[in-house]
């Protein structure tokens, strides 16, 4: 791995991070807004979410989805601004929050099941989704705080990071949005937060507890370490023109509402992958 060098600075708290041909899109979860940050780093806020933005995807037809945490809602970016597509707080008590899409327009969508912030015991909750028509369905349920989420290149397979279990969980996954065979992917020396998928089929998993990323094989086998001293990673995503680079969204903060818009200390940083990313989250 080459070294790490800071590309974007002094934003609240970056999460949810996707690829596409035209930049990076990634939520300032409590600096309420979506960025679309060009391979110069000129960063375009491009949607407003008051409720605070997480997990993000795109439909078949190339618009942007937005995970709205605090009102349990998933969004669309349309040309007057985010809509609802759908709203999940009959199957949320509590926000949800990291989400992937299937090519066929499914949304797999977590939820953290507890008060997190209020200081609430951990409780298991489920793996929701979003057919295309905005109806809402439980898939899987005792998912320990389903966080992260990657869909295979042949979209056959979703996987999971379980940061309550410190595991990444696969499903296979079917045409219509279903799920079956849920099973360990692999157990993880660190609690994983947002992860992302590389041409080799290696899970790249950011560890906020741990202060460090780290590349992760079928079976658990651990191929690369990135220590981020002083900052917890929060999450990833491999892009850039050829794939290769990546980028680690890192903050001084875990997720404190007023001390993430106090303090402004989240940032992406880069450095350079051996493995480029893969074209689907």
């Amino acid at each position: 791995m080459s070294d790490i060098s800071v590309w974007v600075d002094g934003r609240a708290f970056l999460e949810g991070p996707r690829w596409r041909a035209d930049g990076l899109y990634v939520s300032d979860q409590h600096g309420h807004c979506v960025m679309r940050i060009d391979v110069n780093g000129s960063i375009e806020e491009i949607a407003s979410v008051p409720e605070c933005p997480s997990g993000l995807g795109f439909s078949p037809d190339g618009r942007l989805l937005i995970v709205s945490m605090k009102d349990r809602k998933l969004l669309r970016l349309d040309d007057g601004g985010p809509v609802e597509v759908a709203d999940l707080s009959e199957h949320s008590p509590f926000e949800i929050n990291d989400m992937v899409t299937t090519a066929s327009g499914h949304s797999f969508v977590g939820q953290f099941g507890f008060d997190v912030h209020g200081g609430a015991a951990a409780q298991t909750s489920a793996l929701l989704r979003v057919d295309p028509d905005g109806s809402v369905h439980s898939v899987a349920d005792g998912m320990a705080c389903a966080n992260g989420m990657v869909v295979t290149e042949d979209e056959k397979t979703l996987i999971v990071a379980e940061s309550g279990a410190s595991k990444l969980t696969a499903f296979d996954l079917a045409a219509d949005g279903s799920i079956a065979n849920q099973r360990v992917w692999a157990e993880l020396p660190h609690v994983p937060d947002g992860i992302c998928l590389d041409a080799e089929g290696a899970i790249w998993v950011a560890g906020p507890v741990d202060d460090r990323f780290f590349r992760v094989r079928e079976g658990g086998e651990v191929t690369d370490v990135l220590p981020v001293p002083g900052r917890h990673a929060i999450a990833c995503a491999l892009g850039g023109a050829d794939g290769r680079t990546l980028y680690l969204l890192t903050s001084e903060t875990l997720g404190n509402p007023t001390e993430s818009a106090e303090k402004r200390a989240s940032r992406i940083e880069t450095t350079r992958a051996s493995v480029p990313g893969v074209a689907r989250p």
